[in-house]
């Protein structure tokens, strides 16, 4: 994905209900059962993904649509999911 004219940013910073597409995962960020389940969970480049809730606590987990599911992830996970606005957005 070209992401030099994509607007992108993290999954934390994603505005809810914002659609957007999965741009890149920093798999290095992750431990490796964190990886595991991310990747069983469907997360991967070109996959769309919303967040539907934040909990009232600044370090609480993210509920997110990915697919038909809904997932919750914690906030240093979803910091390693890198997402693409779509066009137009802001």
């Amino acid at each position: 994905m070209d992401m030099s004219r994509t607007p992108s940013l993290d999954l934390i910073s994603l505005p809810r209900r914002q659609p957007a597409t999965v741009a890149g995962i920093d798999w290095a960020r992750l431990a490796a059962p964190e990886a595991r389940r991310l990747r069983e969970l469907g997360f991967d480049e070109g996959v769309s993904v919303e967040v539907l809730h934040r909990a009232s606590l600044g370090s609480g987990p993210i509920a997110c649509r990915i697919g038909r599911m809904t997932v919750a992830l914690r906030r240093a996970v979803a910091g390693a999911v890198h997402v693409a606005l779509p066009a137009g957005a802001e």
